[in-house]
């Protein structure tokens, strides 16, 4: 028997590997088995180069559990190893055979997992011992026995063993035990072997026979040594990429929309199959989906730092054996070969899509919907998607028609540009609402998108800042002709009097509410324009809106809503109200308003005797005399507003006419909606 230390360069190199070289203990048995395959996959080469003429046999890795004794065993019929390989490859830590083996083969190397010869030392993040039991496919070579409980010292020494290859026994320590349930390793290796190239077996296979669970005589097999990824393309049919999706996803019911096969082999290996689905709403629920990896080993299925983020939207399959397996995701992301590959699959992506565009744009169309959400998040994320997508990223009219931004803008250019030049897109995002103000758009031949989704509001302030004298206007942010002006806007004609009134009784009477704003203006808008309507300010409204996915903005999304209440002094039953308030209020109102006219005049008066003296060169009693003019001012419009809010109070018409606004705009409701019909039911009587 031999013992040593192994080549390391300190002696806490064990916890070294428990605590940082991976994330999770459960890693070793991918690490054990990807070295399992790693050993038949050698056997295979040498086997098709000449240098092995014996028979393969039967290569399958195989893992068993010992309850009893409470191991787990690993075991294939690979190459196997003599003692100095063993010392070479198990004893000094980091020296890769893989490595060295495909540098050696590297024009008939099939796939070899490992990368940096750490992968076997994963084994004692769960284990108080491990053994090895190899033998090498060499002639007249000797079984070799090896153990190591977790210390650098190992023992090593010849042994019997009758089949070529290599077991590799753990002895589980006691914090691990849940490794040695059966429901937890098939887990695991369902989990990382699903694909490897070389059967991986683990107990036998079971069935319901006589109202129970028996085991048969049949092997239990994990994995699918051929998926569909590692095939060509022209190998492969519809139905062949449906029943891989599943297989992926075996609680996905819905079918993918579409496919991307990815086959790259310069200047960096590449293959896999992306697969479109069906995405409406919630853009997380969905991510964690496509799987990454290496040589079919997988590797992760949390892959931001190693495709776009918007591209986790989607689902499948990546392999790259030029991602490192036995590193942490943090090195991905400054890996110059993960740089590329997610470059290169953008640009698939967005080919595959432009394709699909120009080759079956009523298909495109149809499909739209569902991965309008995705192409979005690409284009506000991705400088360069955008440039490839705002070729066919759509938009959609209220007759349901599709076109692209150009398409859009010069189907409108004629009827929808300003008297300044800009081009006004207006949009609808809620169609009911907004019903009365899309029929006066389209009295004036105007048309309507539908921007109802969830980065509706980012692409409109995207393609905003990359489009002069263009402009989205959501279509109850204004009266339509302010909108668009086309002209001029006319003088609102009422008098001071009737402006007061109007505005007086009005804000009175507008609900009240920690969430809401309401402000009243005064528009000449056009004769056959609704009296009184209720808008929204774009810009705040937007910025709202977009404060929902932007950390940065959380401090609009805490102001309450801002509208505006218009009322049309174009229209006779505004002129009329407004000469109804001023007669009702008039016993109250018109000595107020003497008053004030007085009281006015004197304030004006002070204000030009003092206008030429400096502030400090005021005497107490000069500056007491304007303040108190002043507050004798603001008491008399304070009292001349109670005056109108007291009639307002029992105006119908003024009520009838702010509930006819906020239910057009969607917001009358509860109390206020019974109240409205009330009243609407004894105006009819009258």
């Amino acid at each position: 028997m031999a013992q040593g230390n192994i080549g390391v360069t300190s002696d806490n190199i064990f916890p070294v590997i428990k605590k940082f070289l991976y994330s999770d203990h459960e890693i070793f048995l991918r690490e054990l088995i990807s070295n399992a395959v790693d050993a038949t996959q050698k056997l295979k080469t040498l086997s098709s180069v000449g240098e092995f003429k014996g028979e393969l046999g039967d290569i399958r890795v195989r893992v068993s559990i010992d309850k009893n004794k409470k191991t787990i065993t690993v075991s294939d019929h690979g190459i196997g190893m003599t003692a100095e390989e063993v010392d070479k490859y198990i004893n000094q830590i980091a020296f890769s055979g893989a490595e060295e083996f495909v540098n050696k083969y590297k024009d008939n190397a099939q796939a070899i997992i490992g990368h940096f010869g750490l992968g076997f030392y994963s084994a004692f993040m769960v284990s108080k011992k491990v053994e090895i039991f190899s033998l090498s496919y060499k002639e007249d070579a000797k079984a070799v026995h090896w153990s190591c409980d977790g210390s650098p010292v190992y023992e090593m020494e010849d042994t019997i063993k009758s089949e070529r290859g290599t077991d590799i026994v753990l002895h589980i320590d006691d914090e691990n035990q849940d490794f040695l349930e059966d429901s937890k390793i098939q887990g695991l290796l369902t989990k990382y072997c699903k694909f490897l190239p070389v059967e991986i077996a683990f107990g036998k296979k079971k069935e319901w026979k006589d109202g129970r669970e028996q085991e048969t005589d049949e092997e239990n097999i994990i994995n699918d040594t051929n998926p569909a990824w590692t095939r060509k393309p022209a190998e492969l049919t519809e139905d062949d990429y449906k029943e891989f999706y599943h297989e992926l996803y075996p609680m996905q019911f819905d079918e993918p929309l579409f496919h991307i096969h990815l086959n790259v082999d310069y200047p960096f290996h590449l293959t896999g199959i992306l697969y479109f689905p069906k995405i409406k709403n919630n853009l997380d629920i969905h991510r964690n989906k496509i799987q990454l990896y290496c040589n079919q080993v997988f590797v992760t299925d949390e892959v931001e730092n190693i495709v776009p983020e918007y591209l986790t939207l989607l689902h499948g399959v990546i392999d790259s054996p030029d991602i490192p397996l036995n590193v942490s995701r943090s090195y991905l992301q400054s890996d110059q070969n993960v740089k590329k590959i997610s470059s290169h699959i953008t640009k698939k992506v967005a080919d595959k899509l432009q394709e699909i565009f120009k080759n079956e744009r009523e298909e495109f169309e149809k499909k739209w919907d569902d991965i309008k959400l995705f192409i979005q998040f690409g284009m506000l994320s991705d400088e360069k998607f955008y440039e490839r997508a705002v070729k066919f990223a759509m938009f959609e009219n209220l007759d349901k028609k599709y076109f692209t931004l150009d398409e859009y803008k010069e189907k409108v250019k004629d009827n929808q540009t300003d008297k300044e030049g800009n081009l006004i897109l207006l949009y609808a995002q809620d169609t009911d609402s907004s019903y009365s103000y899309i029929q006066r758009a389209k009295e004036k031949g105007y048309d309507v998108l539908l921007m109802n989704g969830e980065l509706d509001v980012h692409i409109i302030s995207q393609t905003e800042q990359k489009n002069e004298k263009l402009r989205f206007a959501r279509i109850d942010s204004d009266v339509i002709e302010n909108i668009i002006k086309k002209e001029d806007s006319q003088k609102v004609t009422l008098s001071a009097a009737q402006e007061d009134a109007l505005r007086y009784s009005f804000e009175s009477a507008l609900p009240k509410s920690e969430n809401q704003n309401f402000f009243v203006s005064l528009e000449n808008v056009s004769t056959d324009a609704l009296p009184v309507f209720v808008t929204q300010n774009e810009f705040m409204r937007r910025m709202k809106q977009m404060s929902a996915h932007q950390q940065g903005m959380a401090f609009y999304g805490s102001m309450p809503d801002q509208y505006n209440l218009v009322l049309n002094t174009s229209n006779v039953i505004i002129t009329e109200l407004a000469k109804n308030l001023i007669t009702d209020a008039a016993e109250k109102v018109n000595p107020l308003q003497e008053q004030l006219i007085l009281k006015q005049a004197e304030e004006q008066k002070l204000k030009d005797e003092q206008k030429n003296i400096k502030s400090e060169d005021l005497t107490q009693e000069q500056k007491d005399a304007a303040s108190q003019i002043t507050k004798e001012v603001a008491d008399l419009k304070n009292q001349i507003k109670e005056a109108y809010s007291s009639v307002a109070q029992n105006n119908d018409c003024l009520h009838q006419l702010i509930d006819i606004a906020l239910l057009a705009n969607g917001q009358l409701k509860g109390e206020s909606l019974a109240k409205f019909v009330n009243r609407s039911v004894e105006l009819l009587k009258k």
